[in-house]
């Protein structure tokens, strides 16, 4: 496995035969990794000769200060943990000087509404950070493949949107939700939470469970005041948004339609620790 911090490194190794003789898959992320991201990489092996992971805390998409301040940044056991999946991975690991350039600042894009929505709504300037840096890295590394958990659900339907708009082709690969024994989405941020939090988020995934078994038969209004309801009775937890949205659009629903697809989105507040997470409701 080689570490890479500098950029005319990177270009020199994926211009050498041993990267040029195959396909090129890549896995960005922003560390503190588990087994969510450990899947994505696993992917990305089996599916490329060449991996390269970044490990990069982005800071143009915290629209919080506290909170990038507070990103768990754990390299070393970053590495050890990819270390064990095999040889065939390049890990590049920037300071943000080196990746901006010293010019830290994010893009404006338009994403056709996607960007407005859920995470857009609560966190602005988020995806023209995401945009920005996924952009940034698709330009740098080119990779044939990238990799993108559906944790993330909006991100990825936003990172499949730009790579439509880039002049050379990625194709983006959604991956499964990994989750904790619990049912809790794997995420970073877990690490911050206390034990018996940790355990009790739970309630999150039971939540969007029991919101896919009544999806059948319940309306949008009485699915919103259901989930309102649950976290209302939670001192510790408080519910941030709850939103049903058209799988493609990410338009909220108003009525639901055949052959559309709809997912269920949430994001909650444990302990002051915001999580999200998603479930496909048909």
């Amino acid at each position: 496995m080689k570490l890479i911090s500098d950029k005319k490194e990177l270009l020199s190794y994926l211009q050498s035969p041993k990267v040029k003789s195959g396909t090129l898959g890549l896995v960005p992320t922003m560390g503190a990794l588990h087994s969510g991201h450990l899947s994505l990489v696993k992917k990305a092996l089996a599916d490329n000769k060449e991996v390269v992971v970044t490990i990069f805390v982005n800071p143009t998409q915290f629209n919080n200060a506290e909170d990038l301040k507070k990103y768990p940044k754990t390299l070393d056991d970053d590495l050890a943990l990819l270390k064990t999946l095999g040889e065939s991975i390049t890990v590049f690991a920037p300071s943000v000087e080196e990746l901006y350039d010293g010019n830290i600042s994010s893009n404006d894009y338009a994403f056709d509404g996607l960007d407005k929505v859920m995470e857009g709504e609560y966190r602005e300037g988020h995806f023209n950070g995401v945009a920005t840096i996924v952009e940034m890295l698709f330009e740098l590394i080119r990779p044939d493949r990238a990799y993108f958990g559906e944790k993330d659900f909006q991100q990825l339907q936003i990172v499949n949107r730009l790579s439509e708009s880039l002049p050379f082709e990625v194709k983006v690969i959604g991956c499964p939700i990994v989750r904790e024994p619990n049912g809790l989405a794997m995420s970073s941020r877990n690490r911050r939470l206390s034990g018996p939090m940790r355990d009790k988020a739970k309630l999150i995934y039971h939540t969007l469970k029991e919101v896919r078994r009544m999806f059948g038969t319940e309306n949008a209004t009485t699915l919103h005041e259901y989930v309102s309801g649950v976290f209302a009775e939670e001192e510790e937890m408080k519910l941030e948004y709850f939103q049903i949205a058209d799988v493609q659009t990410l338009t909220p629903i108003i009525n639901k339609q055949k052959n559309r697809k709809y997912r269920g989105f949430i994001a909650v507040y444990v302990e002051g620790i915001r999580l999200i997470d998603n479930i496909a409701l048909n």
